[in-house]
C-alpha cells in the first residue's frame, strides 16, 4: 500500500494534517484569549506531519526510523519547553502577539486565523527534507545522512543546553533585570537561535542522501532568514534593550549576536 503514495500525495496529506492542527490551535487560542500557544504547536506539528510520511512512505525502514527520531526529538523537546514557558506566563501573551493585536484590531480573529494557517503552510514546506528521506528506498544509509544526523544532534544538544542555562539564570531572583552571560550565553547573545539553525542544517544534510534532497537547502535558509531578520533576533534585541538598558547595550558591544565567538574586550569599542 505504501508504494502507492507519491511525493505530492504525501505532501498533500501532510498539509491537511498541518492546516487542521493549526486551525484547532486557533480555536483554543481564541478560547484562552492567548495566541502564544501557536509557538508550541509550531514545534509539535512537525513530528505529527512526519508520522504520515513514515507510515505511508515507501522508503527504507531504517531511514524512515531516523527521520521519525529526528522530527520527534526536535518537536517534543522544543514544543514542551515552549508550552511550559507559555503556560507559566498565561494569561500574559508574548510581545509579538500583543503587537499584532494592536495592529489587527478590526478583524482580530480572522487575521489571526490567516496568520496561523500561514505558519502551517511554512511548516509543510520545512517538512520536505524528511518527506524525501521517507521516499528514499536505497537499502544503505549514505555517509552524508550520518553527517546530517550528527549535525542535527549537535544542534539539539546545543539548543537544549542554551535553554537550560537561561532557565537556571532566570530562576534565580537575584538575576532579575540582569543580562545572562553564563555558559553559551557568554559567547553568543542568541546561542539557542544559532543551534536551532544548526539543527535545520542537519535536516537538510540528512535529506541530501536522497534524490533531489539538495534542493531543500531552502529549509535552513528560511529558518535563518526568520531568525536573523523577522521574529528572532530583531524583536528579542529590541525588547532586551528596552528592559535592560545600558547593560544589554554593553552585551551587544562585546558579544557575538549569533555565532558563538570569543568576546571583544570592553575597551575595544
Amino acid at each position: 500500500m505504501a508504494a502507492d503514495y507519491h511525493f505530492w500525495q504525501l505532501l498533500g496529506l501532510g498539509a491537511l494534517m498541518a492546516f487542521g492542527l493549526f486551525a484547532l490551535t486557533w480555536l483554543v487560542s481564541l478560547k484562552l484569549n492567548n495566541f502564544s500557544f501557536v509557538d508550541a504547536m509550531w514545534a509539535y506539528s512537525l513530528p505529527l506531519v512526519v508520522v504520515i510520511y513514515v507510515w505511508l512512505g515507501a522508503g527504507n525502514s531504517s531511514r524512515r526510523g531516523m527521520a521519525m527520531v529526528m522530527a520527534g526529538v526536535w518537536g517534543l523537546r522544543l514544543g514542551s519547553y515552549l508550552l511550559i514557558r507559555i503556560s507559566k506566563h498565561h494569561p500574559h501573551e508574548d510581545v509579538r502577539y500583543e503587537v499584532l493585536r494592536q495592529k489587527w484590531k478590526g478583524n482580530l480573529a480572522g487575521k489571526f486565523f490567516i496568520f496561523f494557517e500561514a505558519q502551517a503552510l511554512l511548516l509543510v514546506l520545512l517538512s520536505v527534507p524528511l518527506l524525501l528521506a521517507c521516499l528514499n528506498g536505497s537499502p544503505s544509509i549514505h555517509w552524508i545522512e550520518w553527517v546530517g544526523f550528527g549535525v542535527w544532534l549537535s544542534g539539539i544538544v546545543g539548543e537544549a543546553m542554551s535553554d537550560a542555562q537561561m532557565g537556571r539564570f532566570k530562576s534565580n531572583p537575584a538575576n532579575k533585570g540582569k543580562v545572562c552571560q553564563e555558559g553559551l550565553w557568554k559567547w553568543s547573545r542568541h546561542p539557542n537561535y544559532f543551534f536551532e539553525f544548526v539543527t535545520w542544517v542537519g535536516f537538510w544534510l540528512f535529506s541530501c542522501g536522497s534524490p533531489w534532497g539538495w534542493v531543500t537547502i531552502f529549509a535552513p535558509a528560511l529558518i535563518l532568514y526568520f531568525l536573523l531578520r523577522v521574529t528572532g533576533i530583531p524583536l528579542t534585541e529590541k525588547c532586551s534593550v528596552e528592559s535592560k538598558g545600558e547593560a544589554y547595550r554593553e552585551y551587544q558591544r562585546t558579544t557575538s549576536a549569533f555565532i558563538p565567538w570569543p568576546r571583544k574586550s570592553k575597551a575595544s569599542h
